[in-house]
Parts: structure tokens; sequence; C-alpha cells
């Protein structure tokens, strides 16, 4: 049978975890940033507008539709909740959705540049590459259209001189892809200023989506037996 779904009161706890660890990590200063779950098929459960992540509280929490009504909570869910709502629509594997300003990956997206490079193997086998999204304003429609091309394709995504957004099949391994993000985006910053990085070659990366395929064809099965 599948893992049985954490019960809303869990998904609240978890929000203001990872929401905290957000903060601490720098990825979300003042007020930015914003994280969600999946309730059910047609409720999301997401962080308000206007509250630091270091200060949040399992109550602050907001309940919408997949339309984007508030359903419930006494604050207004974050401005940029279509950006959620897109990828949950566009994704129906997706659970949890990250949306932070590391600063490293946050400089490479006001850059113009893509991190999609080759030159980490684990990078390959957990993310394939980050694309970089064209800029669109913050919270309007334009934001999420600009998203939708790489959405079915792409776990992590930059968003020009804005951030980055990443998404999972559970709230943590979402966060968990984030700082992943930022850690290559140091790494492809360093190898720029020693200059002398070495992508890997096409066989190596022949190999690398191989072995990616066939993990997550194991998390699947392993996933399903639960």
């Amino acid at each position: 049978m599948n893992e049985a779904k954490p019960a809303e009161s869990a998904l609240r706890k978890e929000l203001v975890r990872f929401g905290k660890w957000m903060n601490r990590l720098g990825f979300a200063p003042g007020t930015s940033g914003n994280l969600s779950v999946r309730l059910d098929a047609e409720r999301i459960l997401a962080t308000p507008t206007g509250c630091s992540k270091w200060m949040l509280r399992a109550s602050d929490m907001v309940v919408v539709d997949l339309q984007g009504n508030q359903l419930s909570g006494t604050r207004h869910v974050t401005s940029e909740i279509d950006m959620h709502l897109a990828i949950y629509r566009m994704r129906s594997d997706v659970q949890g959705v990250v949306h932070a300003h590391p600063p490293t990956a946050t400089a490479f997206a006001s850059s113009g540049i893509a991190l999609d490079e080759p030159l980490c193997s684990e990078i390959v086998m957990t993310l394939g590459s980050v694309p970089l999204a064209p800029y669109a304003t913050t919270g309007s429609p334009e934001l999420s259209a600009s998203l939708a091309p790489f959405v079915p394709d792409y776990d992590a995504i930059l968003m020009a001189n804005h951030g980055v957004v990443t998404c999972g099949d559970s709230l943590q391994n979402a966060f968990l892809k984030m700082e992943t993000v930022e850690h290559f985006a140091q790494v492809c910053l360093i190898t720029r200023q020693l200059g002398c990085g070495k992508p890997l070659r096409e066989d190596a990366m022949s190999q690398l989506f191989e072995a990616r395929r066939r993990y997550r064809s194991n998390v699947e099965v392993r996933t399903s037996l639960d």
C-alpha cells in the first residue's frame, strides 16, 4: 500500500520547520520566500504573505484551492501562490514547492546564467540541470507563464532577476533540492573564478543519466510497496 499522507497538523509543522531552515541558511531574508504542500487533490497548504520564515507558526498557514481561492486561515496567502498552483496543476507527482532567494544561485539568475553546465556528477543524478526562466514580475500571471515550459521536465528552475523555485514528492525533498541548487551555484562560481572548470564528457553523462533513470525507478518501486 502507498504510505499514508501526513495529517494537516503535521504538514503545518513541516512548513514551520523548513521555513526556519530557509531563513537560517540565508535563503529567505526579511519576509521573502514561500513554501507550500499539497493537502489533497483539491487543496494546498501554504505560508502567508508578509511573514518572516523564522517567525512562522503552524496556525499562520493558509489553505487555498487549486484556483487560488482562500478556504481558511486568518492571514492572507503568499502573493506568489499562483506560481505554486501552476506547478501543482502541471505535476500530479509534486507534493511540495519551495521558493527562495539563495544568494549565489540568485546571483546567477540575475546575471542571466543558467546552471546547466555538467560539472558535478551528483547534480546530474539529482537535478539533471537547472534552467533559467525569463524575467516576469513577482506575483503576476506572467511569472507562472514564464515557468510553464520548464515545469514538466525540471524540479529546480532559476527565475531571472528573482530567485529559485524547486518542487518534489515531499516538502523535505523540495527543500533539499533548494540546498543542492545553491551548493551547485557555489561550485559553478568557484570554477569560473579558477578558470579551469572541466565539464563531464558525453560518455560519462550518458552513464549518469542511465544511473539516474534506474535510481528513480527504484525509488518509485519502493514507494509503491510501502
